[in-house]
């Protein structure tokens, strides 16, 4: 019945294990480490969006503890004031100029102190929110940055918090 149709049945079973040898090495060599690749790639993506959500966290934790420390500050801040002012109102006329000098100045202290403890933090921010991105960017793309990179993306960080 075969030869009715021209196939050669040697020919015919030669391919046909030719097509399964060929088929089980692509299966074996090609397919199955196109796919473990992407597994891989998926665990990857996935660990870096957990990675992203954690540093979500920080971030929004810093930003609380600078806002409380930054309160802290305005509140001491006004305390010395109303502080000073009492001090200035129980002096006499004669002591008022010198009590609202020594006030003046313990006010410029006090703002001097609270820009000095913004400063700080906002460094320490910046310093923060660099490293975060840094190591979120080296866990995204699985390299590993260079310290020129890393500079480079701490600058555009800072850059774009300050605007």
């Amino acid at each position: 019945m075969l030869e009715t149709f021209g196939v050669n049945a040697p020919l015919f079973i030669s391919q046909l294990v030719a097509f399964i040898i060929v088929a089980l090495l692509l299966k074996k060599f090609a397919y199955k480490p196109v796919l473990d690749m992407l597994e891989q790639r998926k665990a990857r993506i996935a660990e870096a969006e957990a990675n992203a959500e954690k540093i979500k966290a920080e971030l929004a934790e810093t930003q609380a503890e600078r806002d409380k420390v930054m309160a802290e500050a305005n509140q001491k801040a006004e305390k010395l004031i109303a502080d000073a002012k009492e001090a200035a109102r129980q002096v006499g006329e004669a002591e008022g100029q010198k009590a609202v000098k020594q006030a003046e100045e313990i006010i410029r202290k006090a703002r001097e102190a609270t820009e000095a403890d913004r400063d700080r933090m906002m460094t320490e921010l910046r310093a923060e929110v660099g490293r975060l991105v840094v190591e979120t960017t080296a866990k995204v793309s699985g390299k590993v940055l260079t310290a020129e990179d890393q500079q480079r993306l701490i600058d555009e960080t800072n850059r774009e918090m300050a605007a």
